[in-house]
This record gives C-alpha cells, sequence and structure tokens, in this order.
C-alpha cells in the first residue's frame, strides 16, 4: 500500500543539486556517527509521534554481506548486537520492534553496518535508508509539525511521489504458500528420493540448509523462521569423491556439506576459492555434499514456497525462484 505522504529527509541542501538533480555540494556522504545521524533519528521520531506509532515491523531484513566468496567464516554482529535477544533468528520479516529499537535499525542502516530493512506500521508509517545518508519516510497525514521540527534539525524534507526503493512486485508472479499441501508434497517427494535438501531463507543473504528424512520432514517444519523462504533441492550425495569431481573449470558454486554430526554447512567460492573448498570437503570429517550454480538460470529447485503467518495468509513479499 503505497503511503499518500512520502518525503526524503537528508542534510544535502536542495539548492546545491544540478539541473538533474545530483547533489553537487561538500556534505559528506557518510554518517558523522554524531550531531547530524542524531538529527536523522530525531526527524524519524517526530513523524512516527505524530503519526501515533509506537511499534514498528520489520519487513525485507537482509544483510548482503553473508553471501561471500571464500569458505572463512563471517563475524558477527552486523549492528544488531543487543537489538534481538535471539540474534539474527530475531530479525526476520514481520517482526514487531518498539520505536527505540526501530531508530537503532535505522541508525544501523545510516552508518551502512551490514543489516538493512524496511520499517512499517501498515497503513500509517514506514521508513528505510537509501545510499549516501538517503533518508526515505512515508506517512498517512501530513505531519506538518514532524516537517517543522525536521527544518530546525537542518534537515531537509523533499516531498516524493514514490521512494525508489518502493517494494516492487512481480504482478504476474505466484507465491505458493508453504501450507499443509505443500507440506504433503514435500513429504511425498522425500519418501520417493526426488527431494532430500531444503534451503530456508529467513533474511536475504541468511540461509540454513536441512537436510531431509521422511521422518525429519515435520520437525523442521516446526523449527522454521516466520516468513521464510523456501526452496526444494534433490539431497546431497554421500560420495564426496563424486561432488569434488564435479565442480567445474570456472564459475560461481555454492557448496552445502553435512558433517559427521549431523551439521550442515555451506559456502560460496570461484575458482580462485576451489582448491580451499574441495580440502574442505575431503576432509574426514564430511559425510555428504552437493554443489549448486550460482547462476540464476542454472540454480533451479525442484519447488518453492513462502510461509503463510498462523492464519494461513502469506504476508512476506519474497520473490520467490522459477522451479
Amino acid at each position: 500500500m503505497q503511503l499518500p505522504h512520502i518525503f526524503r529527509v537528508t542534510k544535502y541542501d536542495p539548492a546545491d543539486r544540478d539541473d538533474n538533480g545530483s547533489y553537487i555540494g561538500t556534505e559528506d556522504t557518510v554518517s558523522d556517527h554524531g550531531q547530524v545521524e542524531g538529527a536523522y533519528l530525531q526527524a524519524v521520531e517526530a513523524f512516527a509521534v505524530e503519526v501515533g506509532i509506537d511499534r514498528l515491523s520489520v519487513r525485507e531484513p537482509g544483510i548482503p554481506s553473508l553471501v561471500h566468496f571464500g569458505v572463512e567464516p563471517l563475524q558477527d554482529g552486523f549492528g544488531l548486537d543487543g537489538l534481538f535477544p535471539n540474534g539474527l533468528t530475531g530479525f526476520h520479516d514481520g517482526a514487531e520492534v518498539p520505536l527505540g529499537v526501530a531508530l537503532e535499525l535505522v541508525r544501523v542502516m545510516l552508518r551502512e553496518s551490514g543489516a538493512w530493512c524496511r520499517l512499517e506500521a501498515e497503513g500509517a508509517f514506514a521508513v528505510h535508508v537509501g545510499w549516501d545518508q538517503y533518508l526515505y519516510i512515508g506517512s498517512g497525514r501530513l505531519c506538518e509539525g514532524a516537517l517543522a521540527r525536521t527544518r530546525e534539525l537542518g534537515l531537509f524534507a523533499e516531498r516524493l511521489d514514490a521512494s525508489p526503493y518502493a517494494v516492487e512486485t512481480d504482478p504476474e508472479g505466484v507465491q505458493r504458500p508453504g501450507d499443509d499441501d505443500f507440506w504433503a508434497c514435500l513429504r511425498a517427494a522425500v519418501a520417493t528420493g526426488r527431494a532430500g535438501t531444503l534451503e530456508e531463507t529467513y533474511i536475504d543473504g541468511v540461509t540454513r540448509w536441512h537436510r531431509l528424512s521422511p521422518d525429519t520432514v515435520d520437525t523442521v517444519r516446526a523449527g522454521l523462521a516466520p516468513r521464510v523462504r523456501l526452496a526444494v533441492w534433490p539431497g546431497l550425495s554421500d560420495d564426496v569423491d563424486a561432488v569434488l569431481a564435479a565442480f567445474p573449470a570456472e564459475g560461481l558454486v555454492e557448496c552445502v556439506w553435512q558433517d559427521t554430526a549431523g551439521r550442515l554447512h555451506s559456502a560460496v567460492a570461484d575458482e580462485d576459492d576451489f582448491p580451499r573448498l574441495a580440502a574442505r570437503i575431503s576432509g574426514a570429517d564430511v559425510a555428504a555434499a552437493a554443489l549448486l550454480s550460482m547462476y540464476a538460470d542454472e540454480r533451479v529447485p525442484l519447488f518453492t514456497a513462502v510461509m503463510p503467518d498462523a492464519d494461513g495468509v502469506v504476508r512476506a513479499r519474497w520473490q520467490t525462484e522459477p522451479s
């Protein structure tokens, strides 16, 4: 739903833009971690308070740095430390946070610390951050008081028809719900050996893998994060030597493997990293593995779904892959 009042809030004086609208002034494009950053947060708060919003929902959360080259583990944090009691698993589509936490998420985005999301109160208020300290606020009312407060803070609020980061959905796209029918199909595919691995994406860039058997499908379903995107794949191969022999001469692949303790791991690598990745999965502690291409026209799952809310409605705006 498009809110009627959209503003681009920045520290950039509109008088310092060229004929194409590009900023040509002297303001830095990174956060000062200080007074100016604080002004942005106060502006967001002023709009939210005037609209009467004290809680916001996380939408389309993402951590781009989790999809990476190489096989070294990534550092924790992404600017979210202390904001969600359950860590990354609490940072999911639909997670509701108080205004104070929402403001800290805006701070994280202004600092480009890794995490990104839209923050929304449906039909009333929305805020998100673009590149170079561009902040976008939408509201269901004009909020003249908040606009005046924004000017007092030394920021500029410019009226827009829409944010360039507005959600884009494919009008012809189909989202299959991860309902009982989906899980019945998955059980049948697992029982016949056609399917054996489930990819669970709960943050853009963050994936958990599950190896399936007829006895574990229901347990996996019960442990999924809310509103996740699912992709079903064939099973891992117990013939790790055959997987090693299947490495391409060049390209970009994701390797998924299970260690002897039952834990699943994955890493994205190109040809420069293939030797290290091959050495990793040829170890004695690797029980099974598989390679998946990272190229869209080659990475085609068996079938996909998006998990609905408890009332059966799919509210996540994931675009599922062709299957």
